[in-house]
């Protein structure tokens, strides 16, 4: 049993240790770091799973972006730990995550992830809607929180001014 709760500033190195193990040594340099520099995590849609123990076995975080006078949610990065992968965990983490940011007012949310393990949840190529290089477009994902959310949404994603 997993229990799924907001992540909190003591969380922070132990989650960031997480992504540490689960993604490559480099995942700093990412066009989607630039993004995140300076800006802090959206309040409430960052999760962390621990086990009854008190192991972290899954984190996910969304930061805020702009495309033209829009914003966004940009979900990621979520990782499960190793020992924990083939559970369902990443899913009922983005699961979890999509429903607290309908709740929270949010109508769209996007990420740069393969379209094949995205799709499942409802994310869709965004035609458009411009990462910083080097992204490859058919990486741009995204999902309507509300209905016609990314209709005429178009232009380059940049950071929210902290």
């Amino acid at each position: 049993m997993l229990t799924l709760t907001e992540e909190t500033p003591d969380d922070w190195w132990e989650v960031e240790a997480l992504y540490d193990l689960c993604f490559a040594p480099g995942r700093t340099a990412l066009s989607s770091y630039r993004l995140r520099e300076d800006v802090p995590p959206v309040e409430g849609l960052s999760i962390v799973a621990r086990d009854p123990d008190g192991i972290v076995g899954g984190a996910i975080r969304y930061w805020p972006v702009q495309i033209g006078e829009h914003s966004a949610l940009l979900l990621g990065p979520v990782a499960v730990h190793p020992t924990r992968q083939g559970e369902g965990l990443g899913a009922l983490l983005i699961h979890d995550s999509l429903q607290r940011a309908r709740a929270l007012g949010w109508s769209r949310v996007m990420l740069v992830g393969d379209a094949p393990y995205y799709r499942r949840f409802g994310f869709e190529r965004l035609d458009g809607v411009q990462m910083p290089p080097p992204t490859n477009p058919d990486r741009v994902l995204g999902q309507a929180l509300e209905p016609g959310a990314w209709d005429g949404v178009t232009g380059k994603v940049t950071p929210v001014q902290a």
